[in-house]
């Protein structure tokens, strides 16, 4: 007789838990790619929140580039309502002006860069201040002030640079560079700008700056000149009427006769008052 033998196999359980796939490497990658999305969403929306000024003006400039094809020197940007004396500043930045036509539209006055720092001269001062006083446009000149060069030397570099008369505008000083280390030093160097330049001409500066800048640095330590704003996309300046005759409410205007944006700026008053500001005739002996 043959021997029987018996095999046992084991038993499969139904609920025995099947091994684990291999995890997609696709999923990593989506997931830090979506996680980099995010931050960076996060971070746009950051420095929109803190910049959208100047995000919305840059954004409206080349949008009118692009749709324009490019700038003609006729666009125009309507006046600023409620104002009666609106006026404009540039520099070389603008390139060559047509003053004539400048003036044909409702342009009464232009303050225009004659120098900066210590050394700088605007190369295009001397036509644009010829020009411009040859189209009937009430004239005055400002100096770009730099607050690491002292203010000697940069009121002397504006008086030979700016042959200001009888007629003409006050200068102007613009402050609002902001790099410096101390601030005593660079209010010392504005006093000293503005006592000088004074002196030579014998007549007050007009002081510029923006309204951050002014508000931080100098309010308070020169009440007793002319204020000239520069305060955008508001309706109207939060500083009290009191404080300011001129505020430069844009800097992307458009003007016939200048090929590009500029600063546009309305005087607080009639015209009668502007004049009233000029240099006077020295007295007859």
């Amino acid at each position: 007789m043959g021997t029987t033998i018996a095999f046992t196999l084991p038993r499969v359980s139904q609920h025995t838990t099947p091994p684990a796939l291999p995890a997609s490497p696709g999923r990593p990658w989506r997931r830090n790619l979506l996680a980099a999305l995010l931050a960076l969403l996060v971070l746009g929306g950051y420095y929109y929140v803190r910049h959208k000024v100047q995000v919305n003006r840059y954004a409206r400039r080349a949008w009118a580039t692009f749709t324009k094809n490019g700038l003609t020197g006729r666009e125009k940007t309507p006046l600023l309502a409620g104002y009666s004396v609106h006026g404009i500043d540039v520099s070389a930045y603008q390139g060559k002006i047509d003053w004539p036509e400048v003036a044909r539209n409702r342009v009464r006055f232009a303050f225009i860069k004659a120098s900066e720092g210590g050394t700088l001269r605007d190369p295009r001062f001397a036509r644009n201040w010829r020009e411009a006083r040859k189209a009937g446009v009430l004239c005055g000149a400002y100096h770009y002030f730099q607050p690491n060069r002292d203010g000697l030397t940069q009121a002397n570099l504006f008086t030979k640079t700016v042959p200001l008369a009888p007629g003409d505008l006050p200068p102007v000083l613009d402050v609002e560079a902001a790099n410096f280390h101390d601030v005593a030093v660079m209010r010392r160097e504005v006093a000293r700008w503005l006592r000088l330049v004074e002196a030579h001409y014998g007549v007050r500066p007009i002081l510029y700056s923006n309204h951050s800048f002014y508000k931080r640095h100098l309010a308070g330590h020169f009440d007793s000149y002319p204020l000239w704003l520069a305060h955008y996309e508001v309706e109207r300046p939060t500083m009290p009427r009191s404080k300011w005759i001129i505020w430069q409410h844009s800097d992307e205007a458009y003007v016939p006769g200048i090929r590009g944006v500029v600063d546009f700026n309305v005087f607080q008053g009639n015209f009668e008052s502007l004049q009233a500001l000029r240099i006077p005739a020295a007295p007859k002996p």
